[in-house]
């Protein structure tokens, strides 16, 4: 029930909205949020997420700890 009583905040407060830049920032939000409902993310999503200083400490990290593969070991 929660939720409801926020959607009716919601409301009120955008009708007291007068500054049309407001509503349309308030309908781009609504926009975006419908297209992405229920959309998975991929990769590009995450494009600018992390820096590259991060990127490059993860790299180490997997380079460190990921166990190199031996092919002739299990054949």
């Amino acid at each position: 029930m929660y939720i409801e009583s926020r959607k009716i905040h919601l409301i009120e407060e955008v009708l007291k909205v007068e500054d049309e830049s407001t509503l349309n920032a308030l309908e781009s939000v609504l926009k975006k949020a419908k297209k992405t409902r229920g959309k998975k993310n991929g990769i590009y999503d995450f494009v600018g997420v992390v820096t590259k200083k991060e990127a490059a400490q993860m790299r180490k990290a997997i380079e460190d700890t990921c166990e190199t593969i031996n092919e002739n070991d299990w054949k």
